[in-house]
């Protein structure tokens, strides 16, 4: 019984040492749906992972763009390419 009792308290005392808590990244995602609240107020939702996730939010009666992520660091924020035109 207090073998028992110890390896239960030694497991308890490892959880809760070792394990980190949860990190919230909210803003980790390269792309943010940027809409119009009205007002000039903007919200941004930045929660997509490509520009593709990122239109069907802005497309869907909403007015607003698809913008990279500000607030991550710079040589993480996709870039966008442009194409030149041939003539």
């Amino acid at each position: 019984m207090i073998r028992t009792i110890l390896s239960v308290a030694a497991t308890l005392a490892v959880l809760l040492f070792v394990t980190q808590p949860a990190a919230a990244d909210y803003y980790g995602a390269p792309w943010c749906a940027v809409v119009a609240m009205g007002d000039g107020d903007m919200q941004w939702d930045c929660e997509y992972r490509t520009i593709e996730e990122c239109r069907p939010n802005v497309l869907a009666g909403n007015r607003g763009w698809c913008n990279p992520n500000p607030y991550r660091p710079m040589e993480q924020r996709p870039t966008r390419k442009r194409q030149l035109r041939s003539q």
